[in-house]
């Protein structure tokens, strides 16, 4: 079992509108389950389901560190 969060990006597509999809896997340590996801870049904040505090299934920290990591990849310009 993973004692960490993990996330790894499968792939982004960005559109001729300045929007960035990111499609995301990776592990919640505190649940102790995998996760999946996709998330829409606008204006260089990530949006979805998957990381709102209210509709994610991910546990609290998870989500923070998911949403932390794809803010951090977005500014570097890896997509």
């Amino acid at each position: 079992m993973q004692k960490e969060h993990v996330v790894s990006i499968l792939d982004f597509e960005r559109t001729e509108h300045h929007t960035v999809f990111v499609k995301f896997i990776g592990h919640d340590a505190v649940l102790g389950k995998d996760i999946e996801g996709e998330v829409k870049f606008v204006g260089g904040l990530p949006y979805g389901d998957v990381i709102h505090p209210e509709r994610s299934s991910m546990s609290s920290e998870c989500r923070e560190f998911v949403r932390t990591t794809l803010i951090n990849k977005y500014k570097a310009g890896e997509f």
